[in-house]
């Protein structure tokens, strides 16, 4: 079977387009809601509240990350392909329908839960579906459902909320979750459990102290004074102890396999959102920029990461290690060209082709680092009833997505606080972009550990 007809068949067509809506449904709703927001805060609450949406959104996304992850490995993605859109739904129908700003936060709260099992469910999905030599396409498409979303859900939302109200952001959306489960729901009914699966004991205790931490590291970002730091402080003490049990061993030290594949997706996701999240700021600040036209580079970067993720797709036979290092270089080059970029000195327009390059290394990267998570915990795992479906894919793939919201977390914290401790935005963001560069430089370097073996041609 051909890698198209393993895609788009009869067979396969509608899981396909489902998985992708799933996918897109999360990126819009992530994306629109941080336009729509200082409408929703105008109307139910303060400006000093405009942090908590966001935070109560990405805690609950980690408790629904770990135990989606959990839910899977043990019971298989059937349940979940189900009930995770459901409370996902039920999150927008509560925040759409928002008269509150504690209703507001409780639609948060569900959207978070929802969305983080739901991401790990189609990560299981993917791998028990799609034979191995289709997975590098089948994550450029996944890649393309993040990236149109950044493209179009800002303006969609800012429109909607101008000509209707910021309500119709959330509710919108809900006609489109239906039709994304009866999309999946043929695939998901031939699925079965894994024939066994390892004990991991605490992880609800663990996804909940998580859960605390990265989300005291969210809002210490935002406020940089003494409560902030102390709030930093204790997010850490929290966090550490728990990521021991929420992601592999050796992940620290980025042992060879799925403990590396974990940290170069932190490394690489901290390189570049974060740089993506002071990027504007960068542009207007410095330079006097529009936020319209500060927004360019972003939309050159995101066609850079859907072009080369399309592209890595086609070519199953290429070495996924190696265009990881390519695509972290590539990455560690854009945000290094961007110190030409951050100073007062600094040439503007430079900026655009930079970002298309940590564009196109993105597209190699991130979607690379996935096929790799599949193929990595069917090296480690006990193969299931299922034959291509790994006991541990689910805990592998919230490993990876923790790892993911921690690094940006963590990082976009950081950069709050340079800007409150240093002079400039100038020179903060100068400083900040050096660290950025060597993350992704760390990527590059661990990006030969994680292939124990290749993905089969």
């Amino acid at each position: 079977m051909s890698v198209r007809e393993d895609l788009f068949g009869r067979s396969r067509r509608s899981v396909t387009v489902g998985i992708l809506l799933l996918i897109s449904l999360i990126a819009f709703e992530q994306m629109g809601v941080g336009t729509a927001m200082p409408a929703v805060v105008a109307d139910l609450a303060r400006v000093e509240d405009y942090a908590w949406p966001f935070v109560a959104f990405i805690a609950t996304t980690v408790v629904g990350t770990v135990l989606g992850g959990r839910w899977c490995d043990v019971r298989g993605p059937r349940l979940a392909l189900l009930v995770a859109p459901a409370v996902f739904g039920a999150g927008l129908l509560v925040a759409g329908t928002a008269d509150t700003f504690a209703q507001l936060l409780v639609g948060r709260l569900l959207q978070g839960l929802g969305a983080g099992a739901q991401g790990v469910a189609v990560y299981v999905l993917i791998a028990q579906v799609y034979a191995e030599r289709s997975r590098p396409a089948v994550f450029g498409l996944v890649s393309s459902a993040w990236v149109v979303p950044s493209l179009v859900g800002p303006p969609v939302a800012g429109v909607v909320t101008e000509q209707l109200s910021w309500h119709w952001v959330f509710l919108g959306l809900l006609p489109l979750v239906a039709v994304a489960v009866l999309l999946v729901l043929p695939a998901v009914r031939g699925l079965t459990p894994p024939a066994e699966s390892l004990p991991r004991r605490g992880l609800v205790p663990a996804a909940v102290a998580a859960a605390l931490g990265v989300a005291g590291l969210s809002w210490a970002g935002q406020h940089t004074d003494v409560p902030g730091a102390v709030t930093a402080v204790v997010s850490l003490a929290v966090l550490v102890p728990a990521l021991r049990r929420l992601v592999p061993p050796g992940t620290f030290a980025a042992r060879r396999g799925i403990a590396a594949v974990v940290a170069g997706r932190g490394l690489i996701a901290g390189a570049f959102f974060t740089t993506t999240a002071f990027l504007p700021l960068m542009l207007t600040a410095t330079h006097g920029w529009s936020l319209s036209a500060a927004g360019v580079p972003l939309i050159a970067g995101s066609l850079g990461w859907s072009s080369a993720a399309a592209w890595q797709g086609r070519r199953p036979e290429l070495s996924r290690p190696r265009l990881l290092r390519i695509g972290m270089l590539g990455v560690a080059a854009g945000a290094a060209g961007l110190l030409l970029v951050a100073p007062a000195w600094g040439v503007a327009w430079l900026a655009l082709p930079f970002w298309l390059v940590a564009g196109v290394g993105m597209g190699l990267g991130f979607s690379s680092l996935s096929a790799l998570l599949l193929a990595e915990s069917a090296a480690a795992s006990t193969v299931g009833s299922a034959g291509s479906a790994s006991a541990q894919v689910g805990y592998h793939s919230s490993a990876a997505q923790l790892a993911d919201q921690l690094a940006q977390a963590t990082f976009v914290g950081l950069g709050g606080a340079l800007l409150a401790l240093l002079t400039t935005p100038a020179v903060a963001l100068t400083v900040l972009l050096v660290v950025l560069v060597a993350m992704a430089l760390c990527g590059a370097w661990i990006a030969p550990r994680t292939g124990s073996r290749e993905v089969v041609a």
